[in-house]
């Protein structure tokens, strides 16, 4: 954890990007060829491999190739903060990952079996943001059975159990069950979301659906938080693009640690043992098309989610609003959007613990990412940030979204996780926990992506961003920091 925040904007001066343009080629010589491995590779139809009797088998095929450039990484905090650990601020690197995998249905009438396996395999060339590369694993990801019953306009049944991927509500807090990174490779892509075990079952009748849940991350070995949580999902869809839920969840063991703020945020925060343990949380979510009878292109959404704990006094929340527009009638259809997400951090002032835990949230851009650069400074905790999204799409394979974020601290003087590759480390190329800021102020971001749809089964993405640091950020190396830019250009191929 770590952060300190300044509340002023710094003067946003031009960035260059003189070092990532070589990178970024070879990124799109990589993309161009695994684009014309992926012309020649099995059609979608091709994968199906049994269908008679009942029996459905089909096989699944998912890969990706990233070239990622960074300059000043986390704002070259090293520099300052660990001078000794002598930490690179310009990286370059390449990963990438294959997942093939297998899945059955099986008619049993009145029931159905179903069941599905894949593996990952994911790698990095070059040494990656946190000093890790030339590493890779291969892992279990999906690997579950399940059975269900019921037909439409009835209602319906579905038990599974085993390694698969489950998110609850908008992935404000149960997304991302799989780590990457680190020993695994592929920190960029992440290609790892699947629970390392979850036990579901779900019935639903018309539009209104209820999930049981017990799940265990796949996290990485070596900083396994061990945490088992268990809870329930109720939801009602009352059409394509507009529902409501609510999420309830315990904690049942963990030995993820939580910081305290130092009393007045004079000192190192403390450290509690076992803090995860027991917590119990409640989300409300909802998304919608407001007024259905006037337009079908403005749309909303809003969520509070509310954590307590009693054994460690502890009590935390967070919400998020946004709403948009889509202007079907324009050249490209451009859409616009704007939200505001806040995540409570630990008051300094109180023996109460508020700071709030974003458990495993689904951390990309179009999702609950708190900036982009930030992101991988900022996990959703002790932060809040205005954000704007513009997309256009120029054609039906072509999309250009801009993304810009004001990102700041709830609390001064508060702990601030360090990014969704933390680790509570004492030491290290990377400082890993940053005991408070003294300006709210922590950056300004903004993301720029490209997006084409090659053929129905194959996608380019290049994005180039930039965070320039506020205050916050420059009293925690008290000076000016640098601003933290980077890019990268992916292919993923998806059958």
């Amino acid at each position: 954890m770590r952060a300190r925040d300044t509340g002023n904007s710094v003067p946003l001066a031009p960035p260059s990007f003189p070092r990532f343009r070589p990178l970024l080629a070879f990124g799109l010589l990589s993309v161009g060829a695994a684009l014309t491995a992926s012309g020649s590779a099995l059609a979608q139809d091709r994968l199906l491999l049994i269908d008679a009797d009942g029996l459905v088998v089909r096989a699944h095929l998912q890969a990706g190739l990233n070239g990622v450039a960074e300059d000043n990484l986390f704002w070259n905090f090293a520099q300052t903060v660990a001078p000794s650990a002598n930490f690179n601020p310009d990286k370059q690197w390449l990963e990438g990952y294959v997942k093939p995998g297998l899945s059955f249905s099986k008619d049993l009438d009145p029931l159905t079996a179903y069941g599905m396996v894949s593996i990952v395999a994911s790698g990095t060339l070059g040494i990656d943001a946190y000093d890790i590369g030339n590493t890779g694993r291969v892992t279990l990801e999906e690997g579950y059975l399940g059975l269900r019953a019921g037909k439409e306009n009835a209602p319906t049944f579905d038990v599974s159990l085993g390694p698969r991927v489950y998110k609850a509500g908008t992935g404000m807090l149960i997304a991302n069950g799989g780590n990457s990174g680190f020993e695994r490779g592929a920190l960029k892509f992440g290609p790892r979301k699947a629970w390392k075990m979850a036990a579901l079952a779900r019935s639903s009748f018309d539009d209104v659906s209820g999930t049981a849940f017990y799940l265990q991350p796949n996290e990485l070995p070596d900083t396994a938080s061990n945490t088992q949580l268990a809870g329930f999902d109720l939801r009602h869809d009352w059409s394509p693009n507009s529902f409501a839920g609510l999420t309830y969840g315990h904690v049942l063991e963990s030995n993820s640690p939580y910081p305290k703020a130092a009393p007045g945020g004079v000192g190192a925060p403390t450290i509690i043992p076992d803090g995860r343990a027991g917590l119990n949380f409640i989300d409300l979510y909802a998304v919608t098309t407001p007024f259905p009878d006037i337009t079908e292109n403005f749309f909303a959404g809003g969520e509070f989610a509310y954590e307590w704990n009693d054994r460690i006094d502890m009590s935390a929340w967070a919400g998020r609003f946004y709403a948009g527009y889509v202007f079907v009638d324009l050249p490209w259809s451009p859409s616009l959007a704007y939200s505001f997400q806040t995540f409570s951090g630990d008051n300094p002032d109180t023996p109460q613990l508020e700071r709030f835990d974003p458990l495993f949230y689904e951390g990309s851009p179009s999702a609950w990412s708190t900036g982009s650069k930030s992101s991988m400074v900022f996990i959703n905790s002790n932060v809040n940030a205005h954000q704007i999204t513009v997309r256009v799409t120029p054609t039906e394979r072509d999309t250009l979204t801009l993304r810009l974020a004001h990102v700041r601290a709830n609390q001064l003087e508060s702990p601030i996780q360090f990014g969704q590759g933390t680790r509570v480390e004492t030491s290290g190329n990377v400082p890993s926990l940053i005991s408070g800021v003294t300006n709210y102020h922590l950056s300004n971001d903004i993301f720029l992506e490209y997006n084409r749809t090659i053929n129905p089964n194959t996608y380019l993405t290049v994005g180039v961003s930039v965070s320039f640091p506020g205050r916050g950020i420059d009293s925690v190396i008290d000076a000016k920091a640098p601003a933290w830019s980077g890019g990268f250009a992916n292919v993923v191929v998806n059958f």
